[in-house]
């Protein structure tokens, strides 16, 4: 796997960052993540915008104009080998003594970026679906920020997996549905899609606009607006999405059926939808 770290392109084996880099003692820095289908990266500037909204929120100075990350992510992609494949993109405050504080003067962040293979959901899961569990939303209230400190996403996600299960949706103050610890979620109720506004509760998903963007191209009615807990619980259909995951049933919900407990007719249009969009779009 080749690699870039702050200005090279090397081998992942000689890849070598400080132990007083701000992300590995603090967790301080953003990440981002964009799928590349046929060897073209997705959405990129939306991808570069959301990445220049996390590193201003840090207060994290942007190291590149939007030209130059492009140049930079387009040479990783042609070094890997993968037509599909999804860049890693990491930036932290960059290496200081250990201090809250940021460093004064300013220090130059680190810049780390990698590719991994981008691979489809089995087909049995796209014919199952996957099961899921509730819980409180215990994070913090910016969770809009693309932020490397994922301890709290990293617990719920075990939750999920201590639980047989593929997702874990989170629910803030017992009221209202934000997000999975590492996916959005919509759900389907009287053919109406209902999606949780874009807010500091949850983080924007690119896949997250596709779908609506779908719906509004498909004369597919939906709403955004807050999901109350127990709309969760009475839906017809759950869908998951994100980027690696593309557009998944969720079928069992806390061991109980969603709907029919199969994937619904719901699912299966957007799922379609999806795949000729990867296919005349993603790829065009």
């Amino acid at each position: 796997m080749t690699i870039y770290l702050n200005g090279q392109f090397m081998p992942i084996t000689e890849a070598k960052v400080s132990v007083l880099d701000r992300g590995f003692i603090f967790g301080d820095g953003i990440y981002e993540v964009i799928p590349v289908y046929s060897l073209r990266p997705f959405r990129l500037a939306e991808h570069l915008s959301r990445l220049s909204h996390s590193l201003a929120s840090v207060e994290i100075e942007n190291p590149h104009s939007d030209a130059e990350w492009t140049n930079i992510i387009v040479e990783l992609i042609t070094r890997n080998a993968q037509q599909d494949q999804y860049i890693y993109l990491h930036i932290t405050r960059g290496v200081a003594e250990r201090d809250h504080p940021f460093p004064n003067p300013p220090v130059a962040p680190t810049v780390f970026m990698m590719s991994k293979a981008l691979k489809n959901p089995a087909p049995s899961v796209l014919q199952s679906g996957v099961s899921a569990i509730t819980t409180a939303d215990t994070r913090w209230l910016r969770c809009d920020i693309k932020a490397i400190s994922l301890l709290p996403n990293v617990l719920l996600r075990q939750m999920a997996v201590d639980a047989g299960c593929a997702e874990t949706i989170m629910i803030r103050d017992n009221e209202f549905m934000t997000e999975g610890s590492a996916s959005n979620i919509f759900v389907i109720k009287d053919g109406v899609v209902l999606a949780p506004p874009k807010d500091h509760f949850l983080l924007p998903g690119i896949t997250y606009d596709v779908i609506l963007e779908l719906a509004e191209a498909n004369n597919i009615p939906y709403q955004v607006r807050k999901i109350l807990r127990d709309e969760i619980f009475s839906a017809d259909e759950l869908l998951l999405t994100s980027s690696t995951k593309e557009v998944l049933a969720v079928t069992l919900l806390d061991g109980e059926p969603v709907g029919t407990g199969k994937p619904g007719p719901m699912f299966a249009k957007f799922h379609e939808l999806y795949q000729i969009f990867k296919r005349e779009v993603m790829r065009a």
